[in-house]
């Protein structure tokens, strides 16, 4: 309760210390913005997760419609950050989500660079707290996938990635040393190249209140630099959908599916259950295992143009291959306030708290998130 008392507070203060009552009139305003007109912003980053800490910054984002005069045409969102971390965790990152006149195709990038302290368990849906061994992430990545849309809501695509990883051991003697199932300690490389299928007739990519999103993606990383690195495939399924339940009110369900198959797949690649986004509550990377399983639910209260309420619960679990089960799914609920920056976009900034299971002899786990976008 402190942690979330000590954002808010920063978030008051920044808002304060930006302007004036002006500003706050504007902020506040009920009014949605029919023009479709073109935003950029340059704010003060600030998000909160239990991985880094309190993350603050700079961030800018631009968006806008490449075709103003059609309806149907869905927002294009550029964002670029430059942020630390109280847990001297560092990124600079920008993104791209395009879609093009009549969202013919969409295009999608990214590069980010990356340092960040975190919690290593071991590997597996049962680790214990009393394993846990302090390491540093060094990461570099670049992404870029377009599909074209080929049907009525359906587009087909091509995805090219690189990502590069290395760690520092800062305690020396824990599980991460001793531990001989841990495979790619030294860190490595890896260059994908992948396929997908997506099917979208959400009525906003944003903010939907009502449609269905599926997408599958597969990719596939040679053996591009040989020795260690990792070579082998990856496979991930996405599922969402939204029923209007009243005039304000929205139900959403969201599902994932995600595997990574190798001969020998480093620690680093192994789906991890928990984040700001599904299974919230969990630290991101407590368990994780060639296959990660997780579904949610949440129920979306729109109190005015800029503020709305959510209530959320799921389940998920990882596991290692030919060794599902639903006995040991693990629960994740919670809720969140809304505060839309954009409300014709149906941009946001949300903060939310999640509660999931309690091990014996550990406290229960719990996290809190501030960050940007809806959780799907």
């Amino acid at each position: 309760m402190k942690k979330i008392l000590f954002c808010t507070l920063l978030l008051l203060s920044a808002i304060h210390g930006s302007g004036q009552i002006k500003f706050i009139k504007r902020m506040l305003a009920a009014d949605l913005d029919t023009t479709r007109k073109a935003s950029f912003m340059v704010l003060p980053a600030l998000r909160y997760s239990q991985e880094v800490g309190l993350e603050f910054g700079v961030g800018a984002l631009y968006s806008t419609y490449l075709d103003k005069n059609d309806p149907l045409n869905r927002s294009s969102n550029f964002s670029t950050t430059l942020t630390a971390s109280t847990k001297n965790a560092y990124n600079v990152g920008a993104k791209g989500d395009i879609w093009t006149a009549h969202n013919d195709y969409h295009l999608i990038s990214e590069l980010r660079f990356r340092s960040t302290p975190f919690d290593f368990y071991g590997i597996g849906n049962q680790t214990q707290e009393k394993d846990d061994d302090k390491l540093v992430q060094h990461q570099i990545k670049a992404s870029f996938e377009a599909e074209k849309n080929i049907l009525p809501f359906t587009y087909t695509g091509l995805s090219l990635g690189y990502e590069h990883y290395s760690f520092i051991d800062k305690e020396p003697g824990g599980i991460y040393d001793t531990d001989p199932a841990i495979l790619g300690k030294p860190g490595g490389s890896a260059v994908y190249i992948g396929v997908s299928q997506t099917f979208d007739n959400r009525n906003s990519n944003n903010y939907p209140t009502k449609g269905f999103y599926g997408r599958a993606t597969y990719q596939y990383a040679p053996d591009f630099f040989g020795g260690n690195n990792f070579t082998g495939s990856q496979f991930r399924v996405v599922i969402r959908n939204f029923w209007p339940l009243a005039k304000k009110l929205v139900l959403g369900v969201n599902g994932i599916f995600y595997s990574v198959q190798s001969k020998d797949t480093p620690f680093y690649l192994l789906p991890q259950l928990g984040n700001d986004e599904i299974m919230r509550g969990y630290y991101t990377g407590r368990y994780r295992d060639q296959n990660l399983m997780a579904a949610q639910t949440e129920l979306r209260y729109r109190l005015s143009n800029r503020f709305g309420l959510v209530a959320f619960a799921g389940g998920g679990r990882v596991f290692a291959n030919g060794d599902f089960s639903f006995s040991q799914l693990k629960p994740s609920v919670g809720g969140g306030l809304r505060y839309f920056y954009d409300p014709a976009k149906g941009l946001s900034v949300r903060a939310d708290y999640g509660i999931g299971e309690k091990q014996p002899g550990e406290a229960r786990q719990t996290g809190f998130y501030l960050s940007l976008a809806e959780a799907f």
